[in-house]
């Protein structure tokens, strides 16, 4: 009876997966791509953002859709620049500590900010190509070096930013 159960389960979700894709791309007849680097010209250069921005997008539709790299005549430009990186403070957060005399003393916190600027051309299907801002950022500890703030922050954000341009171009949501 239990083996009747998992055949019968193994039927089931092979007529699911033929009716149905999984990946949930909207590019369907798309097959290459060209992604421009992405120029950092924000007021504030990190000196190595371009590059990196620029190696992750690529690397992410390379690596999670069928989509080839092409130098020249793609289906697929993506191409912008970086047009916002700065740092503010932000309050004082809720994180205390306690000081040798008893008192309590709160962390100061400082608010990574990056922008991107994208143009997205398709030339399959036209209507679907946008111009749009995306902006992240990130709330660490005053504490914090340069170096280490380059190593974990910089990169939080700036997957975040290419999550949501990956979302928008094939997930389409």
């Amino acid at each position: 009876m239990s083996k009747l159960k998992i055949i019968f389960g193994l039927v089931i979700l092979s007529l699911f997966h033929q009716c149905y894709s999984f990946t949930g791309s909207s590019l369907t007849d798309e097959k290459t791509v060209q992604i421009n680097e992405f120029p950092n010209n924000a007021a504030l250069v990190n000196p190595t953002l371009s590059q990196q921005f620029s190696t992750d997008i690529q690397n992410r539709f390379l690596q999670r859709t069928t989509l080839k790299g092409t130098k020249s005549n793609p289906d697929i430009l993506i191409e912008g620049e970086i047009s916002d990186y700065g740092f503010s403070p932000t309050t004082i957060s809720s994180n205390t500590t306690q000081n040798p005399s008893g008192g309590v003393v709160q962390q100061a916190q400082s608010k990574l900010t990056i922008s991107v600027k994208v143009h997205y051309e398709n030339k399959v299907h036209p209507d679907s190509s946008f111009d749009r801002t995306y902006t992240d950022e990130a709330v660490f500890n005053s504490d914090l070096t340069q170096s280490q703030i380059e190593a974990s922050q910089v990169k939080l954000v700036t997957d975040r930013i290419i999550n949501k341009i990956f979302n928008d171009i094939v997930a389409n949501w």
